[in-house]
């Protein structure tokens, strides 16, 4: 197994707010699509060369938490870039960048929509 994650599912209740946010944070345009009576923004990833992706997705049962599972995004070269890029969209910080020694960085933010996400970098 190449990956131990293939795809991923950020939980939203206000979908363009949301958007904006994610928008914000990666710096770029989320594609959206409807289906099955959910709404989902697709972040920017580089699938042709085996990237893993991941939404937001707004649909019955899916609830925005603090609590289970969290997930890390790219913090970038340097996790201070990628933790302020999330403070500007309107993130409120849970956990500062903190060295997990030589395994990098990680930070927690609340996002727009109060899902606790995780940022990971080597920086």
């Amino acid at each position: 197994m190449k990956h131990a994650i293939n795809w991923f599912e950020i939980p939203v209740t206000d979908f363009d707010r949301a958007k904006a946010f994610y928008e914000a944070f990666f710096d770029g345009e989320l594609s959206v699509m409807e289906a099955m009576g959910m709404k989902s923004g697709f972040f920017p990833v580089d699938f042709m060369n085996g990237a893993i992706g991941g939404c937001i997705i707004k649909g019955e049962g899916y609830i925005p938490s603090t609590e289970g599972a969290v997930i890390y995004l790219n913090g970038g070269d340097d996790l201070n870039e990628g933790l302020n890029r999330a403070i500007n969209a309107g993130a409120e910080v849970i956990l500062p960048k903190t060295s997990i020694g030589e395994n990098g960085f990680m930070a927690f933010f609340k996002d727009s929509e109060g899902n606790k996400i995780g940022l990971h970098s080597n920086q």
